[in-house]
């Protein structure tokens, strides 16, 4: 990657930031300040206009091309966080056993995740339902925020 550009979109949950440059999306920062700005780069401005669309509820999945993990293993794992379909949410043990990891794993993937909404930790939820943490935006509000939103689009009364 040569030149990082970035974006900033207004959201309900605040100012959004996109950073990547032309052929990857590099991170989505929740809660940041500044002003609008759609960016130069061609994988930023396709992160903002989806980014945009998923809050409008016209959108449900992204097709945007990320930076690699590092490791096998957690391409895996992050996979494994992207196939939680929209508006279903699962434990962190239970992802856990699906992925053949530990909640403990789990837990810290959603926490370094750097591509929050997109690859979306927000579904991870602690056992009994719990809401746990989050670490974007104002933390369990917005996580909340994200799941209810999801709800609103789907009609579901529980997630």
């Amino acid at each position: 990657m040569y030149a990082r550009d970035h974006g900033v979109i207004a959201t309900p949950i605040g100012m959004l930031r996109v950073e990547g440059d032309d052929s990857q999306l590099v991170a989505v920062r929740i809660g940041n300040s500044g002003t609008p700005a759609r960016g130069s780069a061609a994988a930023v401005r396709a992160a903002a206009e989806q980014l945009e669309q998923w809050f409008a509820g016209e959108r449900r999945h992204f097709d945007l091309t990320l930076a690699p993990m590092t490791t096998q293993r957690g391409a895996i794992l992050r996979q494994g966080l992207v196939d939680i379909g929209y508006g279903q949410t699962l434990s962190y043990g239970a992802l856990a056993r699906l992925l053949g990891s530990s909640p403990r794993a789990i837990g810290q993937l959603c926490a370094r995740n750097p591509f929050p909404i997109v690859v979306p930790c927000h579904r991870v939820l602690g056992a009994g339902g719990a809401l746990g943490q989050y670490s974007g935006g104002d933390g369990p509000e917005t996580k909340s925020w994200l799941l209810d939103h999801e709800r609103h689009i789907t009609g579901d009364t529980l997630l």
